[in-house]
């Protein structure tokens, strides 16, 4: 059993997080319920920032906020000193509500629309992260919206390819995202943004994967940036103030995975700016990062109720709950692996291999494929690590599910910061149907 940030396994035998015993959460908040260790998070937030600090660097960390987004971890963001990434008008209006410094915002997003940035533009937000050519343009068509001229990066496909899942590498030439820093689009771009004084360009972005855990692949995005910048600082003059390396650095969900300390991603980053620069000679640029999963993804944990099991003889056992793809589709979605313990009975014995079916009505609903388990009977208490991110971030209504609510823990506190839907809240927005009355 592998045990995140400041959980243990109390007197009871029971799964503690934050000081507060995880079975007294179950029956004050209900289940499914994601558990958030506050600590966890500051801790790694901070040492993001403590190693920028270390090389008297200038940066910016901004939390990722597609990881989670939701007033409270918005305003825990801001009070560690964060920057804050959002990529779509919903993401905004929540920082917004959230009191979050507007200039610390950064817009990210491939297809974001008018609205997002006339809306963007009105509160003057830090800077956008154009994405491509249409975007540019639609940016001058809303520029009448700006207080001044409009902060911009361009976010570049370095044509780096990380080692992870094909559906959440993003720096390689053939995504959806970005100019190709090897085709030509890079240096089209630039030059319209440059020609363009609505704009003020601040840099350039690039952003090759998530789940990485590895530092080879970000070195390889820098040379080949700074290979493009040797050219463009001899060819149009263009030395750019910041250079923003997006994130995707690795969190341990299993076994299998092996990530590196947080700081060594930054350490290993910083080095080769510096080399690069130093044989440039040109300016040290601003670094900014863009942590989201590893800032939240192993401080979640999520508790179902255990339900029904089913036996099939020789095969396997399953074993429900009462949440499952609704509340945590990355295992449907990219076969995402867990780990999970019986939050009440943590100190006993695994007697049985189980495998862990959600209650959607879809076969590809399993959460956990065979398990070890002590023996489970209905009403115990799963939970499920490092669910921190895009478990709440994706869920859905699928088969009129409610979303579960959503609890902080820290020094034996609970806060809900999240409340649990009811049914009503699902057919908040359904308007009925008029019949139409047919004529003889």
């Amino acid at each position: 059993m592998f045990l995140h940030g400041t959980s243990r396994i109390n007197n009871e035998g029971h799964l503690e997080i934050g000081g507060v015993d995880t079975v007294h959460l179950a029956k004050q908040f209900g289940t499914p319920l994601y558990v958030y260790d506050v600590a966890l998070i500051r801790q790694k937030a901070r040492q993001f920032k403590e190693t920028f600090e270390k090389h008297h660097v200038k940066a910016q960390v901004a939390y990722a906020s597609k990881a989670f987004s939701s007033v409270a971890m918005v305003q825990l963001v801001h009070d560690e000193g964060l920057s804050l990434d959002v990529v779509s008008g919903g993401e905004l209006y929540t920082a917004l509500k959230a009191g979050f410094p507007k200039e610390k915002i950064h817009f990210h997003g491939n297809n974001k629309s008018k609205a997002e940035l006339e809306m963007a533009l009105q509160e003057n937000i830090g800077c956008i992260v154009v994405d491509n050519f249409y975007e540019i343009e639609l940016l001058k068509e809303v520029s009448s919206h700006a207080k001044g001229k409009i902060p911009v990066l361009l976010r570049l496909t370095p044509g780096v390819e990380a080692h992870t899942h094909d559906y959440i590498t993003t720096g390689q030439e053939d995504s959806k995202f970005g100019f190709g820093l090897q085709n030509g689009q890079a240096d089209e771009a630039i030059k319209r943004v440059r020609e363009d004084d609505r704009f003020h360009l601040l840099g350039i972005h690039c952003h090759i994967g998530s789940q990485i855990f590895e530092t080879t692949g970000f070195v390889m995005a820098i040379q080949k940036l700074f290979t493009k910048i040797k050219e463009w600082k001899e060819n149009i003059d263009f030395i750019p103030e910041v250079v923003n390396l997006g994130g995707g650095f690795g969190i341990r969900y299993t076994e299998e995975d092996t990530p590196i300390p947080v700081s060594q991603y930054v350490d290993v980053i910083i080095n080769e700016v510096k080399k690069q620069v130093a044989l440039m000679d040109i300016p040290f640029p601003e670094i900014w990062i863009e942590p989201g999963r590893s800032l939240v993804g192993d401080a979640g944990t999520t508790l179902y109720e255990v339900g029904a099991r089913k036996s099939v003889p020789d095969i396997r056992e399953y074993l429900s709950i009462d949440g499952g793809m609704s509340d945590n589709i990355r295992p449907a979605l990219y076969q995402a692996k867990y780990e999970a313990v019986l939050a009440n009975k943590a100190n006993e014995p695994n007697k049985d291999v189980v495998s862990i079916a959600g209650k959607c009505c879809e076969s590809g609903d399993m959460l956990i494929w065979d398990i070890p388990l002590p023996a489970a009977k209905p009403h115990d208490l799963l939970a499920v690590f490092c669910t921190g991110a895009y478990g709440y971030a994706m869920a859905s209504h699928y088969n009129r599910l409610t979303k579960p609510a959503v609890v902080f823990v820290e020094d034996g506190d609970a806060q809900l910061v999240i409340k649990r839907e009811t049914y009503e809240d699902l057919v908040r927005n359904d308007l009925s149907y008029k019949v139409k009355v047919k004529k003889p």
